[in-house]
């Protein structure tokens, strides 16, 4: 007995014949008018496209994942895999248990001819059906209609079946084609292709081959999200758009924070009003992080006050319903100014940006915006005396013998943003770090300067400071173009920014 069965023996629910005649009954009819096309739907089909090309005469298997419990008899909100999302256009929570098989065609001449794009999905059940009533997991009566086989095809443009006809489709003729999984999406998916794939006869070499398909098919998925069409990067500015609101929000109601106590689980509960209210959700964990906190680079924990005259780091961002998400990064003076010593961090920090930003045009490497960041800050750090004796500029930014400024910027300056908060993880590093910037492409620029209050190397004034400061950069054909470069950047104009807001301007 499964352990969602199990659970359901705990229930009360009628079982006679009667009473599921009487559930039956009674009911409206259901609109019945297709839901209209998604604006995704023509990019989707070029995705696609491009994958067809890549992999001719394979069948594909994109599977959305399924749902996972949280605890007891609860799920966790459902969130599709990047892959899947990316080459059907749902988002928000559709559609758990749904996979994407992109089936070979032949042509005449009996050579590959593209692929068939084929959904499988579980549709809305009958209210004639136990499920409807009874199953606590999909039915109706407690999750909600799902769409219709048909709905489906007028929303994707392409075609759909029961998911029920998943195994079949899947077997068929596998011992005469290559059969590639997106195998971290499902694991259950994984497993019926790979008796699929036991048709074939198993042996270590091929069941080696079987794993570098999949590997590459993985690795293709993630490259080629690397230079976002037009569709992307309108959602892209949606979700930097409202991701600037939910900042607005926490300015706002800092003093709320500071009053309340536990201040900083108030600012990560504002910014995820507005990004639950304006989008799917938080893009990922948001870092509320004021005072000490700032110098731990991903605390989520979100547990300490805020108090007047600390630095609040708030590193967040808004999922759009599509699943694209901002990442976005503010330092801000909890008092609304800057003390000497913040400000001393915060403009190193900043004048870092400048040249990182500076640095995401075409025909530069992405590692030439690190590069650009890293050594602004190991001049200040070098002009602060920071640095061992003995130690220049040239010789910390060395990879081999130097580096001594990583003990106050660990981390990288840049990484691709889109579906995934880090996206594109995938891809070779050839393909990656090493890479030439292309118009299209979207990263993060977020230098940081992070002095632990225990940190003994540095003056007493600078221990317990920490600042970042993050945007999301769109390369041009002649340069970039800034996503959040509306919102207040320098010293002075987050400065203003806090007054504004704090006056009522929230324009």
């Amino acid at each position: 007995m499964s352990e969602k069965q199990h659970q359901a023996e705990h229930r009360s629910k009628p079982h006679t014949a009667q009473f599921r005649d009487f559930v039956a009954q009674g009911w409206a009819e259901r609109d019945q008018t297709p839901p209209e096309r998604i604006a995704a739907a023509d990019a989707t089909a070029r995705r696609r496209a491009e994958v067809s090309a890549a992999f001719p005469g394979e069948r594909l298997v994109i599977p959305a994942g399924g749902l996972k419990v949280r605890s007891n008899d609860t799920d966790y909100v459902f969130r599709p895999h990047t892959a899947f999302a990316y080459l059907t256009g749902l988002g928000g929570d559709r559609e758990p248990d749904a996979v994407l098989v992109l089936e070979p065609l032949t042509g005449d001449d009996g050579e590959p001819a593209g692929h068939e794009a084929v959904l499988f999905f579980r549709p809305l059940a009958g209210r004639d059906t136990e499920e409807f009533f009874g199953d606590s997991r999909y039915g109706e009566f407690w999750v909600g209609a799902r769409p219709t086989l048909a709905d489906v095809e007028a929303e994707l443009g392409l075609t759909a079946r029961h998911v029920d006809e998943l195994p079949d489709a899947v077997a068929k003729d596998a011992g005469s084609i290559d059969l590639r999984v997106v195998a971290d999406a499902d694991v259950d998916v994984r497993a019926l292709v790979e008796r699929a794939r036991s048709a074939q006869g198993q042996t270590d070499e091929r069941t080696e081959k079987q794993r570098e398909l999949d590997a590459e098919f993985a690795r293709q998925l993630s490259t080629m999200r690397m230079v976002k069409d037009e569709h992307e990067i309108g959602e892209m500015r949606r979700a930097v758009e409202a991701t600037a609101h939910g900042f607005e929000a926490v300015v706002a109601d800092l003093p709320e924070a500071v009053r309340r106590g536990r201040g900083e689980r108030w600012v990560e509960g504002v910014f995820g009003l507005y990004a639950r209210h304006e989008g799917n959700g938080v893009g990922y964990d948001s870092i509320a992080a004021s005072g000490d906190h700032a110098n731990t680079l991903h605390w989520i924990k979100n547990t300490g006050d805020v108090k007047e005259g600390d630095l609040l780091l708030l590193d967040a961002g808004v999922e759009v319903d599509s699943l694209y998400t901002a990442d976005i990064t503010r330092t801000l003076p909890v008092s609304g100014r800057f003390s000497p010593a913040q400000r001393k961090v915060y403009d190193a920090v900043f004048a870092a940006q400048e040249a990182g930003i500076a640095a995401v045009r075409p025909g530069n490497k992405f590692s030439d915006v690190h590069a650009a960041a890293i050594r602004v800050i190991a001049e200040h750090l070098y002009d602060w005396g920071l640095l061992p004796d003995g130690i220049d500029v040239e010789q910390t930014l060395d990879s081999e013998t130097g580096q001594y400024h990583r003990r106050w910027m660990v981390h990288g300056t840049s990484h691709h943003l889109g579906l995934d908060v880090h996206d594109c993880a995938l891809a070779r590093a050839e393909d990656y770090k090493d890479a030439e910037l292309l118009p299209g492409m979207i990263l993060t620029v977020e230098p940081g300067l992070y002095f632990k209050a225990d940190d003994l190397l540095v003056p007493q004034e600078l221990r317990g400071i920490g600042v970042r400061i993050e945007d999301d950069v769109l390369v041009t054909e002649d340069g970039c173009d800034n996503l959040s470069g509306f919102m207040p950047r320098a010293a002075d104009d987050v400065e203003a920014w806090i007054a504004g807001i704090w006056s009522g301007d929230r324009s």
